[in-house]
């Protein structure tokens, strides 16, 4: 059985990283100490579950863990510096803090570092998350103990709801643009003045007209969606921003 550790320091380990070509060196005290931090660990970077869901569940939510009251929010995988910094460039998670655990001391001190030879892993860690404030484990969200690789508790969600059950994630939302498109610009003011960060899909470079008139059934741009559901033009997303 896995442990809860609800109570406990989490463990004291040093961290080597590679940062700007450089070692460095963090110690759980500077990650820890003094601030409220979410950390989940997952069993390797550039896995599926881990690269499609748990991580950027975690960035995208990030904004709104700060809101309510978390300092920083730490990855932690039992792989070595380099893979987990090629992971964050992979990723664009810049609102998450990745930790190598290459040695998995950090997860072998939180009873977390399990055998996964038969994938050929070696020893990696169980997948959970947990609040920690003050260097001191407040809350963990343990994935159940069953065959393969379950992902149940420990996704930013379920996070969310423990620290605050009101507290809504931020709407998603997606534009596709041209380069020099007055209306694309009017729209992108728009959103930003509404306080809403969007990812732009440019025509002719992320995105052909092709894949604008599949998913929107249209050829103009701007093209807005938010939550998935297809707002429209800049006219129609002034129509919607402003009911």
């Amino acid at each position: 059985m896995l442990p809860n550790n609800e109570g406990q320091k989490v463990p004291s380990v040093t961290f080597p990283i590679r940062k700007d070509n450089e070692w460095i060196k963090i110690t759980s005290d500077e990650l820890f100490s003094g601030k409220t931090v979410i950390v989940f660990a997952l069993p390797g970077a550039f896995t599926p579950t881990c690269s499609t869901t748990h991580l950027p569940g975690y960035n995208e939510l990030a904004p709104v863990f700060k809101e309510n009251g978390v300092d920083e929010i730490v990855c932690i995988s039992v792989n070595d510096t380099f893979v987990m910094n090629e992971w964050a460039k992979d990723q664009e998670c810049d609102n998450v803090t990745l930790i190598p655990d290459g040695n998995g001391e950090f997860s072998e001190g939180m009873g977390m570092l399990v055998d996964k030879a038969d994938l050929g892993f070696g020893k990696r860690s169980w997948r959970y998350s947990m609040l920690v404030k003050d260097g001191v484990v407040q809350k963990m969200f343990i994935e159940p103990e069953e065959p393969g690789d379950p992902f149940k508790v420990s996704d930013a969600e379920t996070m969310l709801k423990y620290i605050n059950a009101e507290a809504k994630a931020r709407p998603l939302v997606s534009m596709f643009s041209k380069v020099g498109c007055p209306y694309c610009t009017r729209a992108k003011k728009m959103l930003t003045e509404k306080g809403l960060k969007y990812e732009e899909i440019l025509l002719g470079q992320d995105a052909s007209t092709v894949s604008l008139r599949a998913v929107s059934g249209r050829t103009t741009t701007p093209q807005v969606f938010i939550d998935g559901k297809h707002i429209g033009g800049s006219e129609e997303l002034e129509a919607y921003l402003n009911t």
